[in-house]
């Protein structure tokens, strides 16, 4: 009988994945649960942490707690496994905006960067080959994370409600459309681009994203979007950032027969003024500043806008089909049963279909799980003067963090459990820099939401954790003849 021989990347992978679990076991990873056990209301054990979202974020601060110890954790997400997060949704790159060198959910392991697994399967030259990571090997990268580290994620769950209690939180989750109710101790909120807000829909006279006729002909960039229906057709989109380009390019792939983009500014961005702030120094220590400087690297970048990959202006530039009118506001979207009428101050045009890529707003008030306590939550708004939180309304409204990723009180004693609520998202990059969303600040991002969940559970604990050290019996000297027996120690 023939053996058929294994192909390279399967050995290369499978010598791989014995070294990382050598390298864990090195680690001493997982190490042991150092939490004391903690009755609920009822009597029952509470978790001591839930991380809702299993995206790239809320796998890392997993495994960023895991290793600080802490195990007694539950991690959530509602989209089935492989889905979570954007990468095999409405992510339409074909590859990662960042440089293929950038490390993160490994947190610091070399056996389990991205890079070590690319290698294992395709070689040193190909990785050398390389100019940046494909988006959905990015996605496959991250399920193989999980699998070795051992993530347990309970996927087709999604966040209902938190109600806070001065000691603990409760979460109503549903899972497969039955409720159920989760009390504890500490909550991370990784709910990616869209956990702090909501798409962002522009407000036009004729145009109401909910009704029936607006779902069929206008979808925003993050819907899940059947490209297929647009073969053939034209397509108008409105915004010109990364995933205008993405989806425009994702549009003509797919055969339609004319996008046209529209941009309000004369040109596009021309400089990533926030691929600056990727440095250790400025992702470790940018939470060390105080308001006034904080506000101002941001509100700066945030004027300034992110121009889109030159990878994703090409893709688009290599069909006919492609357009960019610049300086051209929308004033009016009307869809109807035939197609949409976008009216701009040059007049109106119709068009097949439309895509609004502008994004994602950062507006508290539009995230439904935490409308109970919303107005308890301090926002860089109530850290600046009234003329600045004017001048930048969006920045305002971010969430004003502490330096664990925690939620605080607009007024001390408003809703003492918000600090029970870590916001590991993009809502917290007024307070930390773009350390939860942005791949090159993960690490340190996960690293520090880990260190703030610990600390604040071991502060909590700090008087049986003492009763524990007291407790603690373990004679190191009895196998010597200079051990004493309890009984006849004496004290000093």
């Amino acid at each position: 009988m023939t053996l058929l021989t294994p192909h390279p990347a399967v050995k290369g992978l499978a010598a791989l994945e014995a070294s990382v679990q050598h390298d864990l076991a090195r680690l001493n990873y997982p190490p042991a649960n150092w939490v004391p056990v903690t009755p609920g209301p009822d009597g029952a054990p509470m978790l001591d942490v839930l991380v809702i979202g299993a995206g790239m974020c809320g796998q890392t601060a997993a495994f960023a707690l895991l290793r600080e110890g802490v195990a007694n954790l539950r991690i959530i997400d509602r989209n089935e496994p492989g889905l979570e997060g954007p990468w095999g949704t409405f992510a339409r790159m074909e590859t990662l905006r960042s440089p293929k060198h950038v490390p993160g959910p490994d947190l610091g392991i070399p056996s389990l960067t991205f890079r070590a697994w690319f290698e294992a399967q395709h070689g040193i030259d190909a990785w050398e080959a390389l100019h940046k990571i494909p988006r959905l090997d990015w996605r496959d990268y991250l399920l193989w994370v999980r699998r070795m580290a051992t993530i347990p994620v309970d996927n087709h769950t999604e966040l209902v409600a938190l109600s806070l209690h001065p000691d603990w939180v409760e979460a109503t989750v549903s899972h497969n459309g039955e409720q159920e109710v989760i009390r504890t101790r500490k909550v991370v909120l990784a709910l990616g681009r869209e956990g702090s807000g909501a798409p962002r829909w522009p407000a036009f006279p004729s145009f109401d994203p909910s009704s029936a006729t607006a779902g069929q002909r206008v979808f925003h960039s993050s819907d899940p979007i059947d490209f297929s229906v647009l073969r053939g057709k034209r397509v108008a989109v409105l915004g010109a950032g990364s995933s205008a380009f993405d989806n425009a390019a994702t549009a003509l792939e797919s055969d339609a027969s004319e996008v046209v983009m529209y941009a309000r500014r004369p040109h596009l961005p021309q400089v990533n003024k926030s691929k600056w702030t990727s440095f250790p120094g400025f992702m470790r220590n940018f939470i060390a500043l105080g308001d006034e400087q904080r506000w101002r690297f941001y509100t700066y970048i945030f004027d300034e806008q992110v121009p889109p990959p030159w990878e994703s202006v090409q893709r688009c530039d290599r069909h006919a089909g492609f357009s960019i009118r610049f300086g051209q506001t929308w004033q009016d979207v009307v869809p109807d049963t035939d197609g949409v009428t976008v009216h701009t101050a040059a007049g109106a045009e119709r068009f097949d279909a439309v895509v609004i890529a502008t994004g994602f707003e950062v507006d508290l008030l539009e995230r439904p799980e935490i409308s109970a306590f919303q107005d308890a939550i301090l926002t860089w708004g109530d850290r600046v003067n009234a003329d600045e939180a004017a001048r930048h309304p969006e920045a305002a409204r971010f969430p004003y963090l502490g330096n664990g990723f925690e939620l605080q009180e607009r007024t001390p004693g408003m809703q003492p459990g918000l600090r029970h609520v870590h916001l590991f998202n993009w809502g917290s990059t007024m307070s930390h820099g773009a350390l939860a969303g942005d791949i090159p600040g993960l690490a340190i991002g996960a690293t520090r939401v880990a260190e703030g969940v610990s600390r604040a559970l071991f502060l909590a604990d700090a008087d049986r954790l003492y009763q524990r050290m007291l407790d603690h019996v373990e004679p190191e000297l009895q196998p010597t003849r200079y051990y004493v027996p309890p009984e006849q120690r004496q004290k000093r």
